[in-house]
């Protein structure tokens, strides 16, 4: 279960920020998608950065 806690991490920062500014511009489901999106790259890529060190 260690393995998995940055890209969950990432996603769940994905979908806070992708609400807040699909709030903001009032397109809520847009940019919750476009936030997980972007917060599973960030943790899949800080997953992969921590297993090369």
């Amino acid at each position: 279960m260690r393995k998995n806690k940055p890209l969950a991490l990432g996603m769940s920062l994905g979908i806070a920020f992708g609400a807040i500014i699909g709030w903001i511009t009032d397109n809520t489901g847009l940019w919750m998608g476009v936030g997980i999106a972007l917060g599973a790259v960030i943790g899949a890529r800080y997953n992969k950065r921590k297993k090369d060190i």
